[in-house]
């Protein structure tokens, strides 16, 4: 049997709370878990994001997709916006959101490091990674019946078959089939 390559919005909890309570950077690495979900990132997008893509005015950030993907403006909600402006503080000099000690850009090895630690501390019995963020946002939005199209759109996907994927596990796929 196939080992799931993604988590459950409760696992994503349990991730993000696994995340602070390690480290010397607790508040920048649960708030880079739930952004990287919350967005559908890959690890190198994610450690790239600048502060010239977020506008904390009109709570937006503007992704940019690597593998030719295709870029969009995607919304922040609350407290998403509260943890940047706490990032902001705590990192006001660099030009990236998610930096290293010394106010530069993270590397993929060292989130990918963080993310391994987060999910040891959150008690999983597998090995999690950063690219299981990105799939975990493609199932969660299905499961909450986004259509193919807009998620296809939100992952940046330039071709649907990317993001038909996350419709095959789908929970309630054939429940309201024949609904009268």
């Amino acid at each position: 049997m196939k080992v799931r390559n993604h988590l459950t919005e409760d696992e994503i909890a349990q991730l993000i709370k696994g995340a602070g309570s390690v480290g010397r950077h607790k508040h920048r690495d649960k708030t880079m878990i739930r952004f990287a979900f919350r967005h559908g990132l890959r690890c190198s997008e994610l450690v790239s994001l600048g502060w010239s893509c977020i506008n904390l005015d009109q709570a937006t950030v503007t992704v940019s997709r690597r593998k030719n993907g295709i870029p969009s403006v995607q919304p922040l909600d609350g407290t998403e916006l509260r943890q940047l402006r706490e990032l902001r503080r705590k990192y006001p000099d660099g030009p990236v959101v998610f930096q290293n000690e010394r106010g530069g850009e993270l590397s993929t090895s060292a989130v990918r490091h963080m993310v391994a630690r987060a999910g040891r501390e959150a008690e999983f019995n597998r090995r999690i990674h950063p690219h299981m963020l990105r799939h975990s946002t493609g199932y969660a939005l299905t499961n909450r019946n986004v259509n193919t199209r807009q998620v296809q759109n939100y992952l940046g996907h330039n071709d649907i078959r990317y993001t038909e994927q996350y419709t095959a596990l789908k929970d309630d796929v054939h429940r309201d089939i024949w609904a009268e």
